[in-house]
């Protein structure tokens, strides 16, 4: 890059940046107060702390702020997104949606995407917004093959957004920036002979730097590295072949097999129109010099904002935090719960009352009897008196805390059935429908937990058919964690792995093959909130047991999907056991008559199908007869059917009820004391 065109690029950059920081300067300076104000505990004014220390007069803070943030942030936890791609035009796959996901779960699961989920919620509850990104990287050491990842942004204060933004999932961001602080020896290894604003050399003053109002703690060992994020709207072409698909001109002049495709005539070219797209470039900055230009596979800006509370006036968007409009009622219940304290603490401070000369004996000990306990005082004529303390400031302090308290409550949405507190409520569904108002106050903060993590699903499909574009062999996680391996883009179809590892078959027995191309057709997604598997599993696991008491003769039928939902060592094994002797599966499982009258059946059913079709080809049989015999055998076929299937249900439903009959009086039985 010529050194003009990096001065050029690097004063774009800082005009840039001095935008988005004027922008987000009111969020920003919100943000921080109310988590200083929230987790930090700086709820007194320093002003007022300074002269109650003069005083020697307490000052307490009893933060009630975490408990109501914890309540949204673990809700959230406990109910995680998960995505759900669905293919969309003729060219997708409903199989490879499936490999689509389960790579999507791969990635999430290996980068940790869990801890990045939880940091944005708590930074949107705590301070109005939080971010997480995307990023890349390759998958080993070793290796020339490129992985996705979701990365957690620990400083939400690092990232600017673009502030001509409106959307709720930054799907329309042209521009954003990331600062991070690098120590000097560092960057001094790493970007060998590049500048730095504070450079003796430099003409740029380090007072001047872009950077240095970044919103990230600095010293003087420290140098401020800005990644510059941008989107830019670009013109191409596209074709569309006699195929069916839609190419890329770039894309299909550079592919020696389309070519190849295209010179043979296999394929033709039948239509081709310019598309807008965009394009997006990752530039690397100092204060004075740009350090790497890096171009992005994907058309978004891969930095997903989530938003707290977010107010649009006049097109400017303020965004809140839960607990942002409770400050003030959390101030007042310090400050009347500090009061009543101070109040209850003078009780044994009280002056005690005697006539002149009452303590001249022991004067020393009475001198100090409000702040020594003494074993005994002596007092001359008559006996001094303790004025009584009055209670009532005291419990008027209190009653103004309590009635402080419940404003935070009303603020927040959040009450004492939500947090766990007893509360009037007696019935459980009366608790249930206060929980279930704590829930929908607060439910805006998880809703656009929900937002981000479909932005982000976008993000993933965009970029997945041009990072895993080679052929290859992926690991893909089920919807219960368990991991199998998917050879992917090979041009061949490869056999359908079903959730136990095994090939799928279809009806007659064969194996169920399936073109895994992650590079072809379109998929969309949806994002759908809910308890995580294990939650679900062992709700199900309770459910399945509860049905089992009631209806005794489903345990044959269910016994392996419970025992695989039981959370115990062995269960796995217990239930591939079961699912052997399962009478759903086959018929051993069913009584040996059962098993003998369904055998005979199909044997009569085969004689009788063969006969009728001897009759119709018999062409020397009089057409009347024929079709006279032809009509008494299908009589006698769909009697023998009916029949059989009587007997056979007959059999099924009195063997089941025998068993359930024994169930029962086993349960009944007395146990025989050893």
């Amino acid at each position: 890059m010529a050194e003009e065109k990096s001065e050029d690029l690097l004063a774009k950059g800082r005009t840039a940046f001095e935008r988005c920081q004027d922008a987000e300067q009111d969020n920003r300076m919100v943000a921080l107060d109310d988590i200083r104000f929230s987790r930090l505990e700086e709820q007194w004014p320093q002003q007022i702390i300074q002269q109650r220390q003069t005083e020697q007069r307490p000052c307490l803070t009893i933060n009630k702020m975490p408990a109501f943030i914890r309540q949204v942030v673990n809700d959230a936890r406990q109910n995680k997104p998960s995505i759900k791609v669905h293919p969309v035009d003729s060219g997708a796959d409903p199989k490879t949606a499936e490999i689509i996901n389960g790579l999507i779960r791969n990635i999430e699961y290996t980068s940790n995407a869990d801890v990045a989920y939880d940091t944005a919620i708590e930074s949107s509850v705590s301070g109005g917004f939080g971010y997480w990104r995307v990023g890349m990287d390759y998958a080993y050491d070793d290796t020339f093959e490129m992985d996705l990842s979701i990365e957690r942004v620990a400083n939400q204060f690092a990232v600017y957004g673009d502030p001509d933004s409106m959307s709720a999932d930054s799907s329309d961001w042209n521009v954003a920036f990331v600062v991070e602080p690098m120590r000097k020896d560092d960057y001094k290894a790493k970007y060998k002979g590049k500048k730095n604003a504070d450079d003796s050399e430099v003409c740029i003053d380090f007072e001047n730097d872009a950077w240095r109002d970044a919103g990230v703690w600095l010293d003087d060992e420290t140098v401020m590295i800005a990644e510059w994020w941008r989107r830019e709207e670009v013109e191409r072409e596209i074709v569309k072949c006699s195929n069916g698909y839609v190419y890329d001109k770039e894309d299909l002049d550079n592919d020696v097999d389309l070519q190849a495709a295209l010179a043979a005539g296999i394929i033709t070219i039948v239509g081709s129109r310019t598309t807008k797209s965009h394009k997006v470039t990752q530039v690397i900055m100092s204060g004075a010099d740009v350090l790497a230009v890096n171009d992005w596979p994907g058309k978004y800006i891969p930095i997903v904002p989530v938003y707290g509370d977010e107010i649009n006036i006049e097109g400017k968007r303020y965004f809140r935090s839960l607990i942002h409009s409770a400050k003030d009622a959390q101030r007042m219940f310090n400050y009347w719960r500090t009061t009543s304290t101070e109040l209850v603490a003078l009780a044994p401070r009280v002056p005690w009352i005697g006539r002149v000369g009452t303590f001249n004996t022991d004067a020393d000990r009475w001198a100090t009897a409000n702040t020594t306990s003494h074993s005994y005082l002596e007092f001359d004529t008559e006996a001094p008196q303790r004025q009584p303390l009055d209670v009532g400031p005291a419990a008027g302090a209190l009653q103004e805390a309590l009635n402080a308290s419940d404003d935070m409550k009303a603020i927040i949405g959040i009450y004492d059935a939500s947090l766990g507190a007893r509360s009037n409520e007696t019935s459980g569904k009366a608790i249930m429908a206060r929980q279930r108002e704590g829930d929908v106050a607060t439910f805006h903060f998880i809703d656009n937990l929900s937002r981000a993590i479909r932005h982000t699903g976008r993000i993933l499909i965009d970029l997945i058919p041009k990072v895993y574009s080679d052929e290859r062999v992926i690991r893909v996680l089920g919807e219960d964690g368990s991991p199998k391996s998917v050879k992917v883009n090979s041009g061949a179809p490869a056999p359908v792995i079903g959730k136990d590892g095994q090939p799928e078959v279809d009806d007659q027995g064969n194996p169920m093959m399936a073109l895994h191309d992650l590079t072809a057709g379109k998929y969309d997604l949806t994002v759908t909130t809910g308890p995580s598997f294990t939650t679900r599993r062992e709700e199900a696991a309770m459910q399945m047991t509860e049905f089992v008491r009631a209806f005794p003769a489903a345990a044959p039928v269910i016994g392996d999907i419970l025992a695989m939902n039981l959370d115990w060592p062995g269960a796995d094994e217990i239930a591939d056991r079961l699912k052997k002797i399962n009478p759903a599966l086959q018929n051993k499982g069913l009584p040996p008559e059962v098993q003998q009258m369904i055998q005979q059946g199909q044997q009569a059913i085969q004689e009788l199908t063969q006969k009728v079709q001897a009759l119709e080809a018999d062409k020397s049989i009089d057409q009347f007869n024929a079709q006279t015999d032809r009509m008494k055998v299908v009589g006698d076929l769909q009697n023998d059917q009916a029949k059989i299937a009587v007997d056979a249900r007959t059999k099924v439903e009195t063997h089941a009820m025998s068993m359930s009959q024994k169930a029962a009086q086993a349960a009944q039985a007395p146990t025989r004391q050893g």
